[in-house]
């Protein structure tokens, strides 16, 4: 078979298994078998794949089928332009959250223009290290912690800050929260960014099994009400921020009204609820 004919056989099939963007998926794995970018499959579409190649890809379809991510398959994801590596210990990286990392480090640079030397950040739940590694990329100047509860998420986090040459600027921390960080010098940051589980529990089976399955339950589940974590963000992380230091996190539909009173009622001051691209309520910003 060609190029193009492959593609079109192998989205048929991963559209029947009810795999999301089946085309694009096809194409993505094909591209990572022959080991060309995805574009230029474009320009081979009359290639004869080889049996190898052929038997190779019927692997990772099959696995795609099963619902296992992607990302777990092709062993790595984009994020800000930064090449992860992903598996099964750590939480797959979302678009939305590049976002957040993109506040993140205009913030910090911010801070450096105004005079403040070496701005400090917490990425607080590191897992893959996308947001510290994201942060220490594009602001050179800044100290970047990140902590986990998770050794084995841990592991991946430096494992990825190497890879990304960031390895020297990102101190890690493992234990469970704050406490992790007794101590650690300095004893506060100017900005302490998070992507913390938010999914209500009860909501976590009906997840897409992509996430349910693969992803970490504790990277998942925030609780009942999925606002576990941020009560102690709320009650504990404004000891751990200079003043005028902000507080940045990710959260779940439908949790800005909820996120507001709580953050209120522990006297920080919310500077934005911020949307993401699709106009969904998504980030909190607040100072204490």
């Amino acid at each position: 078979m060609t190029v193009l004919e492959t593609i079109q056989r192998s989205a048929d099939f991963l559209e029947k298994k009810e795999v999301d963007s089946p085309r694009l998926q096809a194409e993505l794995l094909l591209a990572h078998v022959l080991g060309m970018p995805r574009m230029k499959l474009y320009l081979n579409f009359e290639r004869p794949l080889t049996e190898p190649e052929t038997n190779a890809l019927r692997d990772l379809l099959r696995r795609r089928a099963r619902r296992e991510p992607l990302q777990h398959i092709l062993g790595t994801v984009n994020f800000c332009g930064l090449e992860l590596a992903v598996d099964s210990r750590v939480l797959v990286p979302r678009p939305e959250t590049e976002l957040l990392a993109e506040r993140a480090w205009k913030f910090l640079n911010s801070l450096q223009e105004s005079g403040v030397n070496n701005p400090t950040a917490l990425d607080f739940g590191t897992g893959s290290g996308c947001l510290a590694i994201a942060m220490a990329a594009k602001c050179p100047v800044a100290v970047v912690h990140a902590l986990d509860v998770s050794v084995e998420a841990l592991e991946v986090a430096r494992a990825n800050a190497q890879r990304c040459n960031v390895a020297d600027r990102i101190h890690f921390h493992q234990g469970d929260g704050f406490a992790a960080l007794a101590k650690t010098e300095p004893a506060k940051f100017h900005l302490i960014a998070s992507n913390p589980p938010y999914i209500p529990s009860a909501e976590i089976a009906d997840l897409q099994p992509e996430v349910r399955d693969h992803d970490p339950r504790s990277a998942l589940d925030g609780g009942a009400d999925g606002l576990d974590v941020f009560r102690h963000l709320a009650s504990e992380a404004g000891a751990f921020l200079h003043p005028g230091g902000q507080l940045m996190a990710e959260f779940g539909d439908g949790q800005g009204p909820s996120l507001r009173t709580l953050f209120a009622e522990h006297g920080w001051t919310v500077q934005g609820v911020e949307p993401d691209d699709s106009g969904r309520e998504r980030f909190l910003v607040v100072e204490k």
